[in-house]
């Protein structure tokens, strides 16, 4: 009987993709259920909402609640956390690295240091020197994959990721759909994503 597999769909300037990112295959593995790393873009979807930025921007008591609750929330799962400026951090480069990388373990390694750097130490992940000095912690060579996140196919990939996260629902990350395309959002949906891809059909 095949694995029960999900799609864990996230966006790098989300905030409460980095907790999700960092526990989903440690809760996943427990039930036997496969993660697909699908990054994509929320820029597009909140576009089409007539949003510039984030809403916890633009709605400035929902956006203090976030940042405390992210406070908690990391704090509790032992993470570092340090609130980006500015924010959201602009994500396309990130995106686009790990869509151009397998969903073979280092998709999900690099997506994981991303967060770490973002919102764990800060950084700006539109920088390349960032990203770069992630891969190559990886040990992955950062020249290649930098070229390749700037070809035609790469961003082909992405923005039908983002067509599809559309397609499906989506309006925020992280999201995770089932096989049977039920949707879940949020980092703490996690669970109840999982038992759902493990139900009898």
């Amino acid at each position: 009987m095949a694995m029960p597999v999900v799609d864990f769909l996230y966006e790098f300037a989300s905030t409460y993709s980095y907790p999700a990112a960092m526990r989903i295959e440690a809760v996943a593995e427990a039930a036997g259920v496969a993660v697909r790393w699908r990054p994509f873009l929320l820029g597009p979807i909140f576009a089409e909402a007539g949003w510039t930025t984030s809403p916890f921007n633009l709605i400035p008591a929902k956006g203090r609640n976030m940042w405390r609750d992210l406070e908690r929330t990391t704090a509790a799962m032992g993470l570092p956390f340090r609130r980006p400026d500015p924010f959201p951090q602009n994500s396309l480069l990130a995106a686009r690295i790990a869509t151009a990388l397998p969903d073979d373990g280092r998709r999900a390694a690099f997506s994981k240091e991303v967060y770490r750097a973002e919102f764990g130490e800060g950084l700006a992940i539109s920088d390349p020197e960032v990203l770069g000095a992630i891969l190559k912690r990886l040990g992955i060579e950062p020249a290649p994959l930098i070229v390749a996140a700037g070809s035609d196919q790469v961003k082909q990939v992405l923005r039908a990721t983002t067509d599809d996260a559309k397609a499906k629902g989506l309006f925020g990350a992280p999201s995770i759909v089932t096989a049977d395309g039920e949707l879940f959002w949020g980092n703490d949906r996690v669970e109840q994503a999982v038992a759902w891809a493990t139900k009898p059909t």
